[in-house]
């Protein structure tokens, strides 16, 4: 009898012949890929522990390959995890939790391990360190691709600066580039603005430099794990489900193993499936759980809960984009949760404008579960879902179905216990269409904000030509006017702020034996009531009817006026010594439509 060729193949085996799958499918990509995995164990580690991620990437150039060192102030890892987190594939602590994460499935960092190896032949070297222990523990790793089981070529303690944390070195075949967007530089600048409260610092090949800063010192609320959804199982899931639960009745099983299941709705499902509830779930078969898969879809169900979900919010997405693009224009917004096939998600968009964005097309940024997305970004729904809003409308050029263009960053992030990824290099997420129609209406609420912003930013431009046209004629006009009349000039202020509809403000100044008698005359020429704050800064002695005066260092004379339009106002102080601001300080108006005066965005009280 012939001898078979068939043999049992390790799940490393698999990988290594096809490490493509994984995100290793060219020498550039190879080495995004490495960091990426780092950084991502990294952050996920920090968040977990309630700790600031402070995370440190160097590349260097060592003969003919790269060696790439990614260093975390972590809570570290204990002795006996080291080798099987680093050196066995699919062996993870969140692949059957239910709740956001970066890494799902234990193969990340592993693969990154068993590619160094392919490629140029070392081991990774390891370092971990958590707070209760003095040394921090050393081992150098291989991976057995016949077993799937880590070798551990060297182990030894040794002191470590951190006070815990973790670091891995891995030499390994690539190409590095920087000068594009599939590069390891805009990798982690991408990861800087999807995690705020992170710092991060890179040493290219050549000894640059980079510091990516956090932008907050609010660690995100680590999402909580939940059970299944009802609408979310599958057949097989749930006939698994059946025949290991601990659940001694068919009711207990449903209300013990699922969320949003309690008596009444565990009730409903047993009597749309025709089941008394007292039936053991382990001696069901499939035609029985076919019943309760079609009783579950015939049932209404509350969304699942989503404290299992870590979305950025709106102010901080705000602050990272203005931090890193120096925008002139931002804003972001955060849908409330969806569900798809009973997965929770979210989707935030935030979008910047302007100021020293000067992009022809607009720059597209895609994240999933905080994780940038360098690669597909034709192939991808998030794309897809800004190509189908009409921009024209919000006031940026469009091509149909393309990408729109102006100097504009939109970001665009979904959020989920499941990323419905197009494949495992998890580098695009799949057309699920709840998902591109939240996407859509996120959008499309930031488009309409950017709208506004454009048009109105218009309207001032207009506004300025118009007050520096009148500005630079009626001067002339005033001038010949009080020469024919033989008047004493006029001052063209207070007249131009009443022709252009702005809040004026004036200060009159008389001295007399040291004491000042200050008036500032305040006319509302807007259309509009308007309530606003006036403060002096002064050094000296100082007196003022209706006012409120407070000294720390110098004197804040402060006002609350209300003026109705065409209104005027009279404030007035008495002065020993100086007034320090140049122009009266203003606050609760908008800088575009203020005249003699300057405004202020927080108050000086």
């Amino acid at each position: 009898m012939k001898e078979s060729k068939h043999r049992e193949i390790s799940v490393a085996e698999f990988f290594e012949k096809n490490k493509h799958i994984l995100g290793y499918s060219n020498p550039a990509k190879a080495i995004i890929t490495v960091v990426k995995e780092a950084v991502d164990n990294a952050l996920d580690a920090c968040e977990e522990a309630g700790i600031l991620p402070d995370i440190f990437v160097r590349i260097s150039k060592v003969d003919d390959h790269f060696r790439v060192v990614v260093e975390d102030n972590g809570p570290g890892i204990e002795k006996e995890q080291i080798p099987k987190v680093f050196g066995k594939l699919l062996y993870g602590s969140r692949f059957h939790e239910i709740r956001q994460s970066r890494g799902q499935q234990g193969i990340g960092i592993s693969a990154a391990v068993l590619y160094a190896q392919l490629t140029t032949g070392k081991p990774s070297v390891i370092i971990s360190k958590t707070a209760d222990e003095e040394k921090a523990k050393k081992m150098v790793i291989y991976i057995n691709t016949k077993k799937n089981e880590p070798e551990i070529v060297e182990e030894e303690e040794e002191d470590w600066y951190m006070p815990s944390g973790t670091k891995i070195e891995l030499e390994i075949a690539g190409n590095y580039v920087r000068e594009r967007k599939q590069s390891v530089l805009e990798y982690l600048r991408e990861t800087s603005v999807i995690n705020p409260h992170a710092k991060i610092t890179f040493v290219e090949p050549d000894g640059t430099i980079h510091e990516f800063d956090r932008v907050t010192d609010e660690i995100p609320p680590a999402p909580k794990s939940i059970k299944p959804h009802p609408h979310g199982i599958e057949l097989g899931t749930l006939m698994n489900m059946l025949k290991v639960t601990k659940a001694s009745t068919l009711k207990r099983f449903l209300k013990e193993e699922f969320v949003r299941v309690g008596d009444k709705i565990a009730e409903d499902v047993l009597r749309r499936a025709e089941f008394s509830g007292n039936e053991k779930p382990q001696e069901m078969g499939r035609d029985e759980a076919m019943r309760l898969l079609n009783a579950f879809r015939n049932t209404d169900f509350l969304p699942p809960p989503t404290d299992c979900l870590s979305p950025i919010g709106e102010k901080m997405i705000s602050r990272s984009l203005m931090a890193q693009y120096s925008p002139e224009f931002v804003y972001a917004v955060t849908r409330k949760p969806r569900v798809y096939f009973g997965h929770p998600f979210l989707v935030e968009v935030g979008i910047a404008y302007g100021g020293e964005i000067k992009t022809e097309k607009v720059m597209l940024l895609r994240y999933a579960n905080k994780i940038p997305l360098l690669y597909q970004q034709g192939g991808c729904a998030l794309t897809r879902a800004v190509e189908s809003v009409n921009w024209k409308a919000y006031g940026l050029m469009q091509n149909k179905g393309e990408l729109p263009s102006g100097p504009a960053v939109i970001l665009v992030h979904v959020a989920s216990t499941n990323i419905p990824y197009t494949s495992e290099s998890k580098e695009a997420v799949a057309a699920i269409p709840e998902i591109i129609d939240e996407t859509r209406l996120a959008l499309q609420e930031a488009g309409r904000k950017l709208k506004e912003y454009i048009e109105r930013r218009s309207r001032q431009q207009k506004k300025k030509k118009k007050e520096e046209m009148i500005s630079k004629v009626l001067p002339l006009i005033a001038q010949k006017v009080c020469e024919v009349l033989e008047k004493d000039p006029i001052e063209i202020d207070k007249i131009v702020a009443r022709i252009m509809g702005y809040l004026h403000i004036e200060r009159d100044v008389a001295e007399q034996n040291g004491v000042k008698e200050v008036v500032l005359k305040i006319s509302n020429f807007t259309k509009s009531k308007k309530e606003i704050k006036v403060f002096e800064m002064c050094s000296g002695e100082v007196k003022a009817d209706g006012a409120k005066i407070t000294s720390s260092g110098y004197t804040t004379i402060s006002w609350i006026v209300a003026l109705k339009p065409e209104e005027e106002v009279e404030l007035r102080y008495t002065l020993k010594g100086r007034i320090l601001n140049r122009k009266p300080l203003v606050e609760g108006v908008e800088r575009d439509i203020l005249s003699g005066g300057e405004t202020m965005t927080l108050s000086l009280e």
